[in-house]
């Protein structure tokens, strides 16, 4: 697969070592990085040096060559044009990489990796991998790879009360998201290619500490037909690569327990065929991020996709040996996913805010929806909002924001509109069991919160409780003012989907004729629905598994006052016609 893909995208590196980007996107500074990544991955898999008559040695070399001269440095570039170089060998003398470079360039990536910046959030792994190439590679005598890996965990504990990867760099704090997977696979794959094996094993264990929480959420964040972490920015293609990348480095450090194995290897299959059969033109062999019907994180380029796809095949390849992947022998045996899960793993609990994600899994319905309650970092999308998010059931716009499944009240707060939604944080987050088996998550925000993530000290207070109940789900949400206040506007919107029309797994879950089935108990904000809005031809409107075809927004646009000492509460229900669709 990996030569099919590489051999797709080859010709789209440049003479000068850039890379010419697919119809209708721009090039992204850090591509020939993540190039010269993949081909040295590629010959550690396969010790070949030529593919579909070209030369890889050279296409390294001159990617390597424009990454360390693109203006301004992007770090994230250099990290992967380093381990790149890294891959044909760390002793310079007998590189085949490092000899067809000119002096100029030599000595250039020698002053690009001194460079240090430092870094609070996932960029940190970026610094990592310069330092293991730096002393890997003989220019520097001082190995700065364990203080740097310290000062990444230091940060970690000082953001997260649970030892979660918080991406955020400023505001609220708390964008829990893929990239604190990505950050663990990233450096661990760094360690692997250090010179010095003894660096990589005194580090492992701080690594595996960090790196082992999200191992032991993926059985209950994966759903029975492979889709994988599905929130956040950055989901999609890569929500599946990352997951398998981190699974497969558990098993091979030995992090997952010897009775746990046939439940991770179960795991890996299902997340596999959803990648492969989600993301892969199987008829050309390379990989689709976009098209008339859905569409990828906007700074996610086809041609990136590609070849970091290729890297992971080539890296799955190598791991898959190592950890002896079982053939499966006799009747299969049910996977054990099949039950009732609730679950709410806590991110972060201080005083100031909690932060986390429920995990609900019916298993008679496939209904698999995951609750992220986190702050959305520095550009607000529905992607990291708290509803259930389960493509193909309960879908949301990519890139975009829109107020799916949450009530957003607009006040008018001294002449200024403020623009509230029960979203980014909680206090007091409980879950449990209600009657009849239900699940609920529950949680309120003693002090509203604007869509800039912004606390509006003395205006209200809202608390949320989801309940769940097979395919049942409710949302309640009561809000209480501190003062008298005008509510100029309020709006909750419901987007309709399915999934893409060929890319998708046979087992896949999507809507059926009834839709959500969606009736609204009680509305105190006297909201009325709107005519179905038809998006079928509207770009905007695409998720990284399909097309959103009608938004159904429930709206009052015309004032309300507000008074202290009233309760208004705006209860929503559930019951979504699911059906599975064939391959």
């Amino acid at each position: 697969m990996a030569r099919s893909i590489l051999g797709h995208n080859l010709d789209s590196i440049q003479p000068d070592g850039s890379i010419l980007p697919a119809p209708g996107e721009e090039p992204r500074a850090d591509e020939p990085g993540h190039v010269a990544y993949t081909l040295g991955e590629y010959y550690r898999a396969t010790g070949e040096t030529t593919l579909k008559g070209y030369d890889l040695i050279d296409l390294t070399a001159r990617c390597v060559t424009a990454q360390m001269f693109t203006e301004p440095a992007t770090e994230n570039g250099l990290a992967y044009a380093a381990l790149g170089l890294l891959c044909f060998g760390p002793s310079k003398e007998r590189n085949p990489v490092w000899e067809r470079l000119v002096e100029e360039t030599q000595v250039r990536i020698d002053k690009q990796l001194l460079h240090r910046s430092d870094h609070d959030n996932h960029w940190q792994a970026f610094n990592v991998a310069k330092a293991v190439a730096r002393y890997s590679f003989g220019l520097s005598k001082k190995d700065e790879t364990s203080r740097l890996i310290e000062r990444m965990v230091d940060r970690i504990n000082q953001t997260s009360s649970t030892g979660f990867f918080d991406d955020s760099t400023e505001g609220l704090g708390g964008n829990f998201n893929l990239y604190g997977v990505m950050t663990f696979v990233f450096t661990r794959s760094a360690l692997q290619l250090h010179a010095n094996s003894g660096v990589r094993d005194r580090k492992l264990p701080t690594l595996r500490t960090y790196a082992e929480k999200y191992l032991k959420m993926m059985p209950d964040l994966v759903r029975q037909d492979g889709l994988g972490w599905a929130f956040g920015r950055a989901a999609g293609a890569y929500g599946q690569m990352h997951c398998i990348s981190l699974v497969l480095q558990g098993l091979r450090d030995g992090w997952i327990l010897e009775d746990q194995k046939p439940k991770y290897f179960d795991l890996l299959r299902r997340l596999f065929v959803f990648f492969y059969q989600t993301y892969l033109d199987q008829e050309h062999g390379f990989v689709d991020l976009r098209d008339e019907e859905r569409t990828a994180y906007s700074s996610h380029t086809t041609r990136m996709a590609n070849f970091d796809a290729a890297r992971y095949l080539c890296q799955w390849a190598r791991l898959a040996k190592a950890v002896q992947v079982p053939v499966p022998t006799g009747a299969p045996k049910p996977p054990e996913g099949n039950r009732t899960v609730g679950r709410f793993v806590i991110f972060d609990k201080s005083n100031r805010k909690e932060q986390g994600l429920f995990l609900y899994r019916d298993a008679e319905s496939g209904l698999h929806a995951q609750i992220p309650l986190i702050s959305s970092g520095t550009t607000l999308t529905s992607d990291s909002l708290p509803f259930p998010h389960c493509p193909g059931v309960f879908d949301w716009p990519n890139n975009v924001y829109a107020p799916i499944m949450l009530p957003e009240l607009t006040f008018n707060v001294g002449g200024v509109e403020q623009v509230t939604l029960p979203a980014f944080y909680g206090k007091n987050c409980v879950t449990g069991l209600g009657l009849r088996n239900s699940f609920y998550f529950r949680y309120e925000q003693p002090e509203l919160i604007n869509t800039k993530e912004e606390i509006l000290k003395g205006l209200g207070t809202v608390k949320v409780q989801w309940n769940f109940a097979g395919p049942k789900i409710s949302a309640e949400f009561t809000y209480t003012v501190k003062q008298q206040v005008e509510l100029t506007k309020f709006r909750y919107v419901l987007a309709i989907a399915a999934p893409h029309s060929k890319y998708h797994v046979g087992s896949a879950i999507a809507l059926g004729a009834e839709g959500h089935r969606c009736t609204v108990q009680k509305d105190d904000f006297q909201g009325v629905w709107q005519d179905t809005e038809v998006v079928t031809n509207d770009p905007t409107y695409r998720t990284n598994y399909g097309k959103i075809h009608y938004l159904q927004h429930l709206v009052r646009d015309h004032p309300l006052v507000m008074r202290p000492g009233q309760s208004y509460r705006l209860v929503v229900n559930f019951e979504p016609d699911i059906v599975h669709t064939e391959n």
